[in-house]
């Protein structure tokens, strides 16, 4: 029988944010990952809402859809990987990567979500930078046609 796991241990452990959220949005559990991406410590994220880290401009349609899932029980972020802006505490944007786990209370109430976030943004520049440069060389490569 394999040894049981801790999941502070795991948790604590872990490189990716691991947040969780109640079925109103207030955050109840931050990682050590989500204070290093983030910038909040456990103490000022907990019981504050997901505003934390959510674009201004990006609020109105999370909000629409969290209180769908909390509505309905459902998500599609589960087995997809939803990439999104956000920002941290300085109010730097950056691009990050998550899946959703929905919580489950004793009765089968839905109890809140698990957010398993990783910080994209440096892979996300490389491919804007990527997408740039291969539209410079299209374009150069379209201007010596014409010349021809």
């Amino acid at each position: 029988m394999p040894a049981a796991i801790d999941f502070e241990q795991l948790a604590d452990a872990i490189g990716d944010a691991i947040i969780i959220s109640d079925a109103a949005g207030d955050i109840t559990y931050w990682n050590p990952a989500a204070t290093r991406m983030f910038g909040y410590t456990q103490n000022e994220a907990l019981g504050k809402t997901l505003d934390l880290i959510i674009p201004e401009r990006l609020r109105g349609r999370h909000w629409e859809g969290y209180h769908k899932t909390m509505a309905t029980g459902q998500t599609r972020y589960g087995n997809d990987v939803l990439r999104v802006p956000a920002v941290d505490k300085d109010g730097r944007a950056l691009s990050i990567a998550f899946t959703v786990a929905l919580l489950h209370g004793a009765q089968g109430e839905l109890t809140g979500i698990v957010a398993v976030v990783r910080d994209e943004t440096a892979r996300f520049q490389e491919e804007r930078n990527l997408r740039k440069r291969v539209t410079e060389l299209e374009t150069r490569l379209q201007t010596q046609d014409q010349q021809s």
